[in-house]
């Protein structure tokens, strides 16, 4: 099976220039992956390459690619939230959402991360969360509230009561 990734120009010219990133996901995957025209990879096994194809795209969204690798284990999921669908047309209120999303100095962030044992990644129009599916679930939904105008400490409170154990 081939397949490709579409993936910004910086971040495949970070994957040109590190060839440690390249070798360890094709080491783990059991894929060869090309990245003269683009992302493009060959797998023999379906299952195997939808996987790698999620480790690629969370690479392409930001996720250090140690992060991404997790993918490649069944038990953990990519969710990416665009944040277009809150901010509409407007250039400031997009910005104004990911720093709601971020907090300051990431505090918000950390805060979801920490409590749902997920990672995330805000990055152009997209929140990125890598990580076992009930806590994708949580940390989800309280970037969504986020991203609807609730309080941060409403949020917070919601993470107490739902915090995953893992």
């Amino acid at each position: 099976m081939i397949d490709s990734v579409v993936m910004p120009e910086r971040r495949l010219a970070l994957l040109r220039r590190n060839k440690q990133l390249l070798k360890k996901l094709e080491e783990l995957a059991e894929v060869s992956v090309d990245l003269r025209d683009g992302v493009t990879f060959e797998s023999d096994d379906p299952i195997r390459g939808m996987r790698v194809k999620q480790v690629l795209t969370a690479f392409g969204r930001g996720f250090a690619m140690d992060d991404a690798l997790n993918l490649l284990d069944e038990e953990q999921e990519l969710c990416l939230i665009d944040i277009t669908e809150y901010a509409g047309k407007s250039k400031n209120r997009l910005a104004d959402l990911k720093g709601r999303v971020i907090g300051r100095e990431g505090k918000a962030k950390n805060v979801v991360e920490r409590f749902t044992g997920t990672h995330m990644v805000v990055s152009g129009k997209t929140v990125g969360i890598i990580g076992r599916w009930q806590a994708v679930q949580v940390a989800r939904e309280a970037v969504c509230m986020l991203l609807e105008g609730r309080k941060h400490g409403t949020v917070f409170r919601y993470l107490e009561e739902n915090v995953v154990k893992i």
